[in-house]
């Protein structure tokens, strides 16, 4: 029985390509599998589409959890190169057009120091929103739910039903949501001593 030359060399075993979740903003995601790579997984941008790379072994499962996994690492670390309030007001624009028709038109969208309790304002009568610096470093989806939250209030100032039927329209609503729960919720853990190196 030959060996696959391909295999040999170590090149992937399968490659499958599917577009991006719907409303992501990202690229087609490739799928590659290597007979060499054992238990590693990484993940890159390649042009206009991400390329993973899994183990062969893999079994489709586990194919979808790790790539979930890395699109959010990938995203994270994106967010770390910081937008400034330009590229975030520019952001606010794009989603605006995107999933409420452009309907949404900040007078101004800005990064803040002051607002600790509270991811993002807005303050529909002046058309101004605020997002707080602790989203920064956050995955792009997280910020793009956020920013969404504040630009429906231009729409619908409460969080009647009205509000809340036009965030359906962003597909990680709810991802988003759980995430910054999440970081709530560790924030109020006790911090033990030593754990963190103190």
């Amino acid at each position: 029985m030959s060996v696959d030359p391909l295999h040999r060399a170590g090149m992937p075993h399968r490659s499958t390509t599917s577009p991006p979740p719907n409303g992501s903003g990202a690229s087609a995601i490739e799928v590659r599998r290597s007979s060499r790579r054992r238990r590693t997984v990484s993940a890159y941008r390649e042009g206009d589409r991400t390329v993973v790379l899994i183990p062969a072994r893999m079994s489709e499962a586990e194919e979808q959890r790790w790539v979930s996994v890395m699109l959010d690492k990938l995203a994270a670390q994106e967010s770390k190169r910081v937008l400034g309030d330009t590229e975030l007001a520019e952001r606010a624009e794009r989603l605006s057009a995107q999933y409420f028709d452009g309907r949404a038109r900040p007078s101004s969208v800005r990064w803040v120091t002051n607002q600790n309790t509270r991811w993002g304002s807005c303050t529909p009568s002046e058309g101004s929103i605020r997002l707080s610096h602790r989203l920064q470093g956050m995955p792009e989806y997280v910020v793009d739910y956020v920013l969404l939250h504040e630009l429906a209030h231009l729409l619908v100032p409460g969080h009647g039903r009205g509000f809340w039927r036009l965030l359906e329209a962003y597909p990680r609503t709810e991802r988003a949501r759980g995430y910054l729960e999440g970081v709530v919720a560790a924030d109020r853990l006790p911090h033990l001593p030593g754990a963190r190196g103190e």
